[in-house]
């Protein structure tokens, strides 16, 4: 052993568990490409930023493909396996072009590194990225982009052609998928103004329409759709889509040529998403049930559905592979996420520190004014209540929280916290009714809920009243934030990462598919319904918050603009209330592991500062 790497090891041994948690190398789960199923493409923070890596399975050759300061996740490998394309916009602000390189690197073998990234569609103008689907003759790209100025535009790219617009729309639009033969384009849009619940449309590469679908038009519910991809085979015109016409997500599959329908009504509880086996004879289910998933094989002409065996927990991905095994992305709040085949074995296992487990999440459910709660709680083994308790706040708002493993609540359970997660009305996983219940009075009815959680939490016994934090990132900011205003007595202190602070001002400064969204939610603009984002504002209940605030912010953040961050932070400072501030050159949020560590460090200090523990 060398002394270097002895040094390392010490220091390793030295490391708290929270930080190893952050520190340990991570991969996602790999894509691979369709006609060359041997080469695959990953994203993995192994070099401390989260960055795009080739592997070929059949040499074994890993590669990291960019290398930018504050990272990459964004990447598509192309159907033949030859380019990879990516993303690239300006120190997060997520406002770019798609650039791409071969999957050999032969650029760079050559020490050629500056030309080995070219532009991916030449001629085509920097944009907010909506969807990608490369074709599989090796030429044909069709690319989903929107601006402030054009709103959504959907192109066709050939190489050595120029560039075409096929669609055009001030609503948003984006691409769903390419057909097999690369004749037919699926697109999910929102030209009836609904940003929550898609509708549906095939063109032909000229752009001319094959067929339409739209659950909303004409109803009383609203309802959505969404493309879940062609079958994978030349010349079948059926399209996987995710519909909600029984209150919850499941799959059908429709032909988009002749217009038959195919329910596949399958008896399992919660939201169903599938995606096709190789062949075209299966799906594969996703499953999601009361913050846990799981994974099933449905064959379409027998129409029998058979259980995939997975662990307890959260399979965050999951794709069939051309031999009929699954690989799938799997943790749960106490084991840290692994890449495993139905083989038995793990995919990838990357080298170096491994991160340390957790401690498992108990539910509870709690009545409230919209229906019974789901929250997950976790707290140190064997700790003695009450306990100075973390109310962890997730974004979205539609999404969820699970029983799968994060650093962030492993955290603050390590530092003697209890964390108290909540799926609030908003939340995704819990049927139609429960995702669409915020509308107008956003934000409001979220806390309604969390509130509930926090009176079970207080009298069961499990929270110090006294110590109590209200958290999160993105709309658990959000969250935060209105949550310290409109309850200044239920909460001892905040801390809200890159956050909605000025409701007005976010929805100018933000990029053009979140302003369509705060549309749906409040039922207009700004200037349109000035009461409903008032009453949804923080900045409109900010002299009424008592408890220290803490806040951290991306300076390039296109979600959660920095300007209104600032004036929800002027006003704080003019009234001299206990806050501090935490700006980085990054947008909404960092992929640069040594800057989330730096975050979290701070906000355990403000915490611990505070509540003098």
């Amino acid at each position: 052993m060398t002394e270097s790497n002895r040094s390392i090891e010490q220091q390793q041994a030295a490391m708290p568990d929270w930080e190893k948690r952050f520190r340990a190398p991570r991969v996602s789960l790999p894509d691979w490409a369709e006609d060359a199923p041997h080469r695959s493409l990953f994203v993995s923070n192994a070099t401390g930023t989260y960055e795009l890596y080739a592997w070929d399975r059949a040499t074994g050759e890993q590669r990291q493909v960019t290398h930018r300061a504050n990272g990459t996740t964004d990447g598509v490998l192309s159907p033949d396996g030859e380019w990879i394309w990516w993303f690239d916009d300006k120190d997060g602000d997520e406002f770019g072009i798609w650039r791409r390189q071969r999957f050999s690197g032969e650029a760079e073998r050559k020490g050629d590194a500056d030309s080995a990234d070219e532009p991916a569609v030449p001629g085509l103008e920097p944009s907010y990225p909506s969807g990608l689907a490369i074709g599989r003759d090796g030429r044909t790209a069709v690319v989903g982009r929107s601006t402030d100025d054009d709103g959504s535009t959907i192109h066709v790219a050939r190489t050595g052609e120029a560039h075409v617009e096929i669609y055009r729309h001030r609503e948003s639009a984006g691409v769903g998928d390419l057909s097999h033969d690369g004749s037919l384009i699926a697109i999910e849009h929102t030209e009836h103004g609904d940003a929550m619940h898609s509708a549906l449309r095939v063109l032909r590469l000229d752009g001319s329409t094959v067929a339409e679908l739209d659950d909303s038009k004409g109803g009383t519910v609203e309802l959505g759709l969404e493309v879940l991809g062609f079958a994978p085979v030349d010349g079948d015109s059926r399209l996987l889509i995710g519909h909600q016409r029984r209150g919850r997500w499941e799959p059908l599959v429709w032909d988009v040529v002749s217009g038959e329908e195919t329910d596949l009504a399958l008896d399992l509880p919660g939201d169903v998403a599938a995606e096709w086996y190789p062949d075209g004879s299966a799906l594969l289910i996703a499953h999601s049930f009361e913050a846990r998933s799981d994974l099933w094989r449905y064959d379409i002409a027998s129409r029998e559905l058979v259980k995939v065996e997975t662990p307890p927990g959260t399979v965050s991905g999951a794709t069939a592979r051309p031999d009929g095994t699954v690989e799938y992305l799997w943790s749960s709040a106490a084991e840290p996420s692994a890449v495993r085949s139905t083989t038995g074995e793990v995919v990838l296992d990357p080298p170096g520190l491994k991160s340390p487990g957790s401690v498992p999440v108990e539910d509870v459910w709690v009545e409230g004014p919209g229906g019974r709660i789901h929250a997950l709680v976790q707290k140190p083994a064997g700790a003695t209540t009450p306990l100075p308790t973390v109310f962890d706040i997730h974004g979205g708002p539609t999404w969820h929280d699970s029983d799968s493993f994060a650093a962030g609540p492993a955290a603050w359970v390590d530092h003697g916290y209890a964390v108290v997660r909540v799926n609030y009305r908003g939340s995704t996983g819990y049927g139609r009714e429960w995702t669409d219940a915020l509308k107008h009075r956003v934000g409001l009815i979220e806390l309604e809920d969390i509130a509930a959680v926090r009176e079970w939490a207080v009298t069961s016994g499990l929270a110090d009243p006294d110590r109590l934090i209200l958290t999160g990132g993105s709309w658990g900011g959000y969250l935060t934030l209105l949550g310290l205003g409109t309850q200044p007595d239920a909460w001892t202190l905040g801390i809200a990462a890159v956050p909605v602070a000025d409701y007005v001002t976010a929805y100018h400064d933000e990029m053009e598919a979140l302003k369509a969204m705060d549309r749906t939610l409040l039922g207009g603009t700004p200037e349109e319904v000035p009461e409903r984002f008032s009453a949804s504002s923080p900045l409109t209940y900010v002299d009424a918050v008592k408890s220290p605030v803490y806040i951290s912010a991306g300076v390039n953040d296109p979600r959660c603009p920095i300007r209104q961050i600032d004036n929800y932070v002027d006003r704080l400072t003019a009234r001299d209330a206990v806050h501090e501030v935490y700006r980085y050159d990054a947008g909404h949020g960092s992929l640069v592991v040594d800057e989330r560590i730096k975050q979290v460090r701070l906000e355990l200090d403000f915490a611990n500062r505070h509540l003098q523990l």
